[in-house]
């Protein structure tokens, strides 16, 4: 009856709900916050790489009615439909469908795009990832730079990516230092209902949905995981600010730069405390050790939070994987029993980037495919 009563409640709050980057990076940490409207001054975005094939999209169907995220249902073959359709904009060429639409909650509309591979899903449906953008990206620059369509294709994957509205922040920053967000309001509320929309309309395993980010995203990314940690079975976090510190303009910069000081700790025993029996929360950190703008203390001290909300010892034995030489990365994995639960990625002279991504749109860079590195850690892990 209370796993029932959760679940009830869960759908409730659902349905209610390099130098150019140098120089960008110095103009987000100035605007990234809820600063006054008068206050910004808005610029142009620079336009994206757009691919020239031709999009396909589906046909025109009426939205379905949200079921409980927490159960799993059974998947009826029927043909995929989008509801709501509108053309998208072009990414990188992939052979699925790449299809867009919006949620609307009162006077703020939050558009989303989703990628579906080619072919029949599988039997349980498509394992799913959601993607969230860091500042100054929009949705499609970062399925562009990240190029994760082209390898979720390969994986079997279906990817969505919500969008930060310019009306909530003018440089479409996620609002992880926010401290409603942090406990599952603010901002998590309309990604949470555009995911609940996604999954009642379209077949997907509910036992193999993930989410990931970079930089403000990737906070977004873990408040979304620590905020539904039974429909997430693991969560991806690049470049990201540690968890529940920074409540504030001058907090989260300070966080970016210095991470979470004495909230490090405390910030994850306060999830515990709310919740008990919070599952295994398996995480892949991928941090750049040469990123000015989210300091690499920041990886250190979600290392942290990930060992202890997981209840593996500060102490436990650590796999160490060097590859490459100039210019490689060092992996730690952390185990329970035969699973991988953490897995930390330290790339060589990263800044603030998308490792593996493409070099021509901003915050990506060539490293090891970050892409890749998500997908197959996810694959491990079922909810």
């Amino acid at each position: 009856m209370a796993k029932r009563n959760a679940g009830a409640r869960l759908v409730r709050s659902l349905m209610k709900a390099g130098s150019a980057q140098q120089k960008a990076a110095v103009k987000m940490l100035g605007t990234m916050l809820a600063l006054p409207k008068s206050s910004v001054r808005k610029r142009p975005a620079k336009k994206a790489a757009v691919a020239t094939s031709p999009v396909r999209t589906a046909p025109v169907k009426k939205a379905a009615v949200a079921v409980p995220l927490v159960r799993p249902q059974p998947v009826k073959k029927a043909p995929v439909a989008a509801p709501r359709v509108r053309t998208p904009a072009a990414v990188p060429v992939a052979p699925g469908r790449w299809l867009a639409g919006h949620h609307a909650a009162g006077a703020q509309q939050m558009s989303y795009w989703l990628y579906l591979p080619q072919g029949e899903p599988p039997p349980k449906g498509w394992p799913l990832v959601l993607m969230l953008h860091g500042c100054q990206q929009t949705a499609t620059q970062f399925a562009q730079g990240t190029r994760m369509n082209a390898v979720a294709e390969k994986k079997g994957f279906a990817v969505l990516y919500p969008q930060q509205s310019v009306t909530v922040h003018a440089q479409r920053c996620w609002r992880w230092f926010d401290r409603s967000t942090q406990a599952g309001g603010g901002d998590v509320q309309p990604v949470a209902a555009i995911l609940g929309k996604v999954l009642s309309q379209y077949p997907v395993d509910r036992r193999r949905l993930y989410v990931c980010g970079i930089s403000a995203g990737a906070g977004m990314a873990n408040i979304m995981a620590l905020n539904f940690p039974d429909l997430f079975a693991a969560v991806g976090l690049h470049s990201g600010p540690v968890f529940g510190a920074g409540h504030g303009t001058v907090g989260a910069l300070g966080v970016m730069r210095h991470g979470g000081g004495l909230r490090t700790e405390p910030a994850i025993r306060e999830v515990l405390a709310r919740r008990a029996d919070f599952p295994v929360m398996p995480a892949i950190l991928i941090q750049g050790d040469a990123d000015t703008v989210v300091h690499a203390v920041n990886q250190q001290q979600l290392v942290q939070q990930s060992l202890l909300l997981n209840g593996v010892p500060a102490d436990a034995p650590v796999k160490v994987t060097r590859r490459g030489t100039r210019s490689g990365h060092e992996i730690r994995d952390y185990q329970v029993g035969s699973k991988v639960v953490l897995r930390v990625v330290r790339v060589d002279t990263l800044d603030h980037a998308w490792s593996g991504g493409d070099p021509r749109i901003a915050f990506h860079a060539k490293g090891p495919d970050a892409s890749r590195m998500m997908l197959e850690f996810f694959a491990k892990h079922r909810r």
